[in-house]
């Protein structure tokens, strides 16, 4: 199985697709929150048009997602999927992977809470910033962002044969960092 995980699309169209130029063959995506609106805190990102944003996810039927601080009531009015609070579990290809956008606690206590469910890997996004990390047996994963990174590039990750990969999605998928499960 081939998993794509994804986050902080803040509304953009144009980021989004080129990110899913990456994702399109994956069997199941994971977008762990902000996904239409680009929040007061952000400038608006290139390509932005949450609702053309909203028809290409509905279009979808195999992602779930992890409702992010600027995920709001209306958002789930036209995405038709549900935005999940305060986290997701998806069991997929033997691994249990608890999803979080993260902004409400802090990474120890996410940590702490991925221990408690027995999760093999936790995913969170908020930060714009990749992280790819091994704490103990538990992987830990953000994304970082498609259209607002906050650490030089903009990316997505793949989680398949046995390991997980950051890919930057605008320099021809050059892996940024990888890491194996197990």
């Amino acid at each position: 199985m081939k998993i794509g995980v994804i986050s902080d699309t803040h509304g953009s169209l144009y980021f989004f697709e080129m990110a899913m130029s990456y994702l399109k063959d994956c069997d199941k995506i994971i977008h762990a929150g902000d996904i239409l609106y680009h929040g007061p805190r952000n400038d608006i990102p290139g390509g932005y048009n949450p609702k053309e944003l909203a028809e290409k996810i509905n279009a979808l039927d195999n992602i779930v997602f992890a409702k992010g601080n600027c995920d709001s009531d209306v958002d789930q009015m036209v995405i038709n999927h549900p935005i999940q609070s305060p986290y997701t579990v998806l069991d997929a290809d033997n691994l249990n992977i608890l999803i979080t956008h993260g902004y409400t606690k802090s990474k120890e206590d996410m940590i702490e809470e991925a221990k408690k469910f027995k999760a093999d890997i936790l995913i969170y996004g908020h930060t714009h910033k990749k992280e790819l990390t091994k704490y103990d047996s538990l992987i830990v994963l953000n994304p970082g962002s498609t259209s607002i990174p906050k650490d030089g590039s903009r990316s997505v990750a793949i989680i398949y044969s046995g390991k997980i990969v950051l890919i930057d999605i605008e320099n021809n998928g050059s892996i940024l960092s990888e890491l194996y499960i197990k």
